[in-house]
């Protein structure tokens, strides 16, 4: 069994929300930061900002006073994949990610790798959560592309019971998901939910989305959102409304 995280959740809604820095540069990316301002405590750094930038961002990022999820999705044999999770840990973030599908000993491998590695440095351990399936995944995608038979929610939850009996912290998946998680895998288990999209945001190419005030009341722990707020006019406003609608659905 995984130890217990519960205590780590946040209570704010501000420490809750994540939001994608989807951008091809460090410049592009920093300007939406200055212009979230104090509104967004927390950011997502995935592929495409990570490999043009390297680590100089996360510095950035950590100067600036922000907490990062780091979204590399690592999926490799075990050794390797241990090995990225201590690369990754070092970098002091919050969360790191692995890809459920590596199964059961990559996951372990990666969990073992982060504590050994922020217990040397002294530093807090990250979350490491569990990869499911990518909110860009529907059903006919996953049985006719990717292989994968049944629905998409028994395969989420079969992940998700992977990555719990791995020892990991928690699971990213959609917010359709959730309540069969939660259900499968306790309250205390992180769930990192995607693919939010606002009433009044378009859904792009997400097609398992969720309002943010639908996924708190599915007892969501963390959410990232992206476009919404860095394509929105206004995107520290955007931020405001979205945290609005966090808090009022409680």
């Amino acid at each position: 069994m995984p130890d217990s995280r519960t205590a780590h959740l946040p209570a704010q809604m501000a420490d809750r929300l994540y939001v994608a820095l989807d951008f091809d540069n460090g410049e592009d990316a920093l300007r939406m930061v200055d212009r979230l301002g104090e509104t967004v405590r927390c950011y997502k750094v995935g592929m495409e900002l990570y490999f043009k930038t390297g680590p100089q961002i996360l510095h950035q990022l950590q100067e600036a006073g922000k907490q990062i999820f780091l979204d590399l999705k690592i999926h490799d044999i075990p050794n390797t994949a241990a090995g990225a999770a201590r690369s990754c840990t070092s970098f002091g973030v919050s969360i790191i990610n692995v890809h459920a599908a590596g199964g059961i000993e990559m996951m372990k491998q990666a969990k073992q790798a982060a504590i050994e590695t922020a217990a040397a440095l002294s530093i807090d351990r990250p979350l490491v959560i569990a990869v499911t399936q990518l909110t860009s995944t529907d059903r006919q995608m996953m049985n006719e592309q990717i292989g994968i038979q049944g629905s998409v929610e028994d395969t989420v939850v079969r992940y998700a019971k992977l990555a719990q009996e791995a020892g990991l912290d928690g699971v990213v998946a959609s917010g359709q998901e959730l309540a069969a998680i939660r259900q499968a895998c306790g309250d205390g288990f992180v769930t990192v939910i995607p693919g939010i999209r606002p009433a009044w945001a378009a859904s792009n190419d997400q097609k398992r989305i969720l309002t943010p005030a639908d996924a708190i009341k599915a007892g969501a722990h963390r959410l990232v959102v992206g476009r919404p707020i860095t394509h929105a006019d206004d995107p520290q406003d955007a931020a405001k409304r979205i945290l609005e609608e966090m808090e009022v659905s409680l």
